[in-house]
């Protein structure tokens, strides 16, 4: 088995991108979810409500977060702390009072413009902690903007398998981009990932948090914000969470034990 695809999308529930290397920190991949998209309360806003929010680009360098939308031109925001900006009270779900440095008017507007909705975008900084609160969890565990784990994983045997369900419907099939994994891994069964209570990929060790119940965002075509109904009415057929039939399952939440090294693509998958 082998990583087969790595992902960063640098601001929660806009658009990601593929790269071939990632260093890992404490809150994960450097640079995933680093940045948030609020209303002006503080809460966090996503594609589940506004999937225009799909069709903004980002980028990374090394100091900077590009920001690029059709038709509306691009904005560049530092991606260092900045001590003088000024602290947000923020929420993502569960995670109340978290401490974020707002990102200024001029990437304020941009993305309210463009979204039709009254937004601001905030930073992760000095003053931001956030427990995960999986029951997986160690009290040292922190992680970023992200739904509820540091990490997504998804094998390509489970997309294929969930992909010929899916045409034996008569319906086209979905995109990897659907469901936003950070890890892609090659090589295993289809939904083997579930299975798996520890694991390695190059020099990360990573522990399972549960799986991920997936939500409208996986209906959402990842360029243009287009709906439809797939791959959810597939996943709710043979899906469904064991204790919560509410709930469909697709891919497995981790939180990483190794809190600093580098993660490839090409790296073995071991099973610990």
């Amino acid at each position: 088995m082998r990583l087969s695809g790595l992902f960063l999308y640098p601001v929660k529930s806009l658009r990601g991108f593929a790269v071939a290397s990632a260093e890992v920190d404490g809150l994960g991949l450097n640079g995933d979810r680093r940045f948030l998209v609020t209303d002006e309360t503080g809460k966090f806003l996503t594609q589940r409500t506004l999937p225009k929010m799909a069709q903004i680009e980002t980028a990374l360098d090394a100091t900077t977060l590009t920001l690029r939308a059709p038709g509306s031109g691009s904005r560049r925001i530092a991606r260092a702390s900045d001590p003088r900006a000024a602290l947000r009270t923020v929420s993502v779900w569960k995670s109340e009072g978290l401490l974020a440095e707002d990102c200024g008017d001029d990437a304020a507007t941009f993305l309210s413009e463009f979204l039709g909705a009254r937004c601001r975008l905030v930073r992760i900084g000095e003053k931001f902690s956030r427990p995960v609160l999986k029951r997986a969890a160690h009290p040292r565990d922190r992680f970023t903007f992200a739904d509820g784990a540091p990490l997504l994983a998804i094998s390509e045997a489970s997309l294929a398998d969930l992909n010929d369900r899916i045409i034996a419907h008569g319906e086209d099939a979905v995109p990897m981009s659907r469901f936003r994994p950070n890890l892609v891994v090659a090589g295993c069964a289809a939904y083997a990932e579930d299975t798996w209570p520890r694991f390695r990929i190059g020099d990360v060790t990573l522990r399972a948090a549960g799986q991920s119940s997936r939500c409208i965002v996986t209906t959402t075509d990842q360029f243009t914000g287009e709906r439809g109904k797939e791959p959810l009415r597939t996943l709710a057929t043979y899906r469904r969470d064991a204790t919560d039939p509410t709930d469909v399952n697709f891919g497995q939440n981790l939180i990483h034990e190794t809190k600093a090294c580098a993660v490839r693509v090409g790296d073995a998958v071991e099973i610990l």
